[in-house]
């Protein structure tokens, strides 16, 4: 008998990017909840949210007020969350703006068990500054490697965003037990829009394991780098699309997950039997 997971992305546009923090927060919690509870009416177990879900991507500026809307974790929006986790026995992904210290800010996702217990976080480890990205002036690089995440329903790693593009620490999910990896992100349509159907389906393929990539949609003033174009997306350990979103909608999608086609994919293409890590010693030379 199958091993299935029913699991669900959300993808959400930030309109009202001149309000307050606190409104801003309050609108895109309140949209995202909304969807929260449409998935559990669903049935998904596993839901995971887009890349710092409860504020505009701000990092087209360099404007130090957004270092007030981090918050700690646990804070006041991750236990909101690990409420609503208990409530629907659904376990979350949660990307926001995390302060550990004064000055000190990452890109963080907390994973929330479905009984509400936060299980621990994953700070993103690569970060861009380039021109509409401007990220290192926000977050300090992670430090936690690439752990992962055993919820009450599947085993589950996170990737965030511009981590995309480097298959190391993709790899490393696989071999620490990822059976299904989230990569919550704020990418626009421009050069690099092709590469997001091509790269993580091939993660998925080259390490045996679903991914589950989540983008935000919609323009956002008054940066206006681009139209964040949606298309999250489900993919399973052979490359096939299980679904995908809208480019332009706030939206919940859902999949089905057959943890079974882990082993048997493996099975066939044994790539992590294969694998030469003795050779590799040049990718890690300082």
């Amino acid at each position: 008998m199958s091993h299935q997971v029913r699991i669900g992305l959300i993808q959400c546009s930030c309109d009202n990017t001149q309000a307050s923090f606190e409104q801003i927060k309050e609108e895109m919690l309140k949209k995202q909840i909304a969807l929260l509870e449409r998935a559990a009416s669903q049935k998904v177990k596993i839901l995971g949210f887009q890349e710092i879900f409860t504020t505009p991507y701000f990092c087209p500026s360099q404007d130090e007020k957004w270092y007030a809307t981090a918050e700690t974790i646990p804070g006041p929006t991750i236990e909101r969350m690990q409420s609503l986790a208990k409530h629907y026995d659904m376990a979350l992904v949660v990307p926001i703006y995390e302060r550990e210290l004064p000055g000190v800010y990452y890109n963080t996702a907390a994973i929330i068990d479905a009984d509400g217990t936060l299980l621990g976080k994953y700070r993103k480890n690569h970060i861009p500054q380039i021109h509409g990205f401007w990220e290192k002036f926000f977050f300090k690089p992670g430090n936690l490697g690439y752990p992962v995440f055993k919820t009450r329903y599947a085993t589950i790693g996170v990737y965030i965003c511009y981590d995309r593009h480097f298959p190391e620490g993709a790899r490393i999910l696989g071999l620490n037990g990822a059976e299904i990896v989230f990569n919550p992100s704020a990418t626009v349509a421009g050069l690099s829009q092709y590469l997001w159907k091509l790269e993580q389906p091939a993660h998925a393929v080259a390490n045996g394991y679903f991914v589950a990539a989540s983008n935000r949609v919609g323009t956002e003033a008054p940066w206006n780098i681009g139209r964040f174009y949606g298309s999250s997306y489900v993919v399973d350990p052979r490359g096939n699309f299980l679904v995908t979103a809208s480019e332009d909608k706030d939206e919940l999608i859902v999949a089905d997950c057959n943890l079974e086609l882990i082993e048997e994919t493996r099975r066939t293409w044994q790539f992590f039997r294969d694998r030469r890590p003795e050779t590799y010693q040049t990718i890690v030379a300082p």
